[in-house]
């Protein structure tokens, strides 16, 4: 990297990482609470589960979107010598950073559906959903302003791409990068 230059990570990309990691284990964790009797037992701690994802999906989906717009609003453009980070590479440091938190989670699921069978997990597939989701919004802000937003990496803490250290956002055409806007693969044809 030249002089000034810097490494970017894709802001729906890094939004939609956690998607997958968090839907797919929270439904294995609610089908194995299905299956357990529980405490409450499976209707109670299923209907717990229903509003527990619901709960979490909106909460997900709708928190701090006003910064990810105030960042959005101030992008500058992306310099001709910025490094941009493909989607697997960040995809796959979002996951080795948050892949015991994960784990725990997963854990903690299983483990309550002892008491509330199915809750714990339908939790964490309405937290994945609402990352699906808060990265869907993003990517049609990037259409809608034919843009793709960007993140300095060494600004990212924990993997939240609107934290307290990023000072801005910055902008490429609809075409760079590896990943399409929202942070989905893009399609080859």
């Amino acid at each position: 990297m030249g002089r000034g230059a810097q490494s970017l990570a894709r802001v729906a990309v890094i939004v939609r990482a956690g998607a997958a990691p968090l839907w797919w284990p929270g439904l294995l964790a609610a089908a194995v609470g299905a299956f357990v009797p529980g405490l409450a037992g499976r209707r109670i701690g299923l209907t717990a589960g229903a509003a527990l994802f619901l709960v979490a999906l909106a909460l997900v989906a709708f928190t701090r979107n006003g910064r990810y717009a105030e960042l959005a609003r101030g992008a500058t453009r992306a310099g001709r010598g910025d490094f941009l980070q493909d989607r697997d590479v960040t995809v796959r440091n979002w996951r080795r950073t948050h892949r015991w938190w994960l784990l725990g989670a997963f854990l903690a699921a299983v483990a309550g559906a002892y008491v509330l069978p199915g809750a714990g997990g339908l939790l964490l597939a309405g937290a994945g959903a609402g990352l699906w989701l808060k990265a869907a919004r993003i990517g049609r802000r990037e259409r809608s302003e034919d843009v793709l937003y960007w993140v300095r990496v060494d600004r990212v803490e924990r993997g939240r791409p609107a934290g307290r250290r990023v000072e801005g956002y910055r902008t490429t055409g609809p075409m760079a990068g590896d990943a399409a806007p929202g942070g989905a693969r893009r399609r080859r044809r």
